[in-house]
């Protein structure tokens, strides 16, 4: 496996994934009393730039890593950015849920990964 290759495309996916959780979740907090619309616009702005991560993240990892790969890969780097941005940005309180959350994400690395 080249690790150049997927350390670029892991690079870009987390990134993309910061751009993907401020456009999902940061309007709840901060454009609370705005129409969603509003929040709707805005978010598909800053969705803008995580597309323009996401997309040259999947297409230089893909034929390195397979499709499953990569999903799987995303859902990690999803994980890792989503807790610490609902911590300390959200201020939502630590759950035991989220250690569970990543023992099954790792259970799906081993079973994407191995013999790869």
């Amino acid at each position: 496996m080249n690790w150049m290759v997927v350390a670029k495309t892991a690079g870009l996916l987390v990134c993309s994934n910061l751009f993907m959780t401020f456009a999902w979740y940061a309007h709840l907090k901060n454009l609370r009393d705005k129409p969603w619309l509003v929040a709707a616009l805005l978010s598909w702005g800053v969705a803008l730039f995580e597309y323009l991560l996401q997309v040259p993240a999947n297409r230089i990892g893909y034929g390195t890593l397979s499709l499953g790969q990569l999903k799987i890969l995303q859902e990690i780097i999803t994980l890792a950015v989503f807790v610490p941005f609902a911590l300390f940005y959200m201020g939502q309180p630590l759950k035991l849920d989220y250690l569970w959350a990543a023992f099954c994400i790792m259970g799906a690395v081993y079973f994407v990964f191995r013999g790869a």
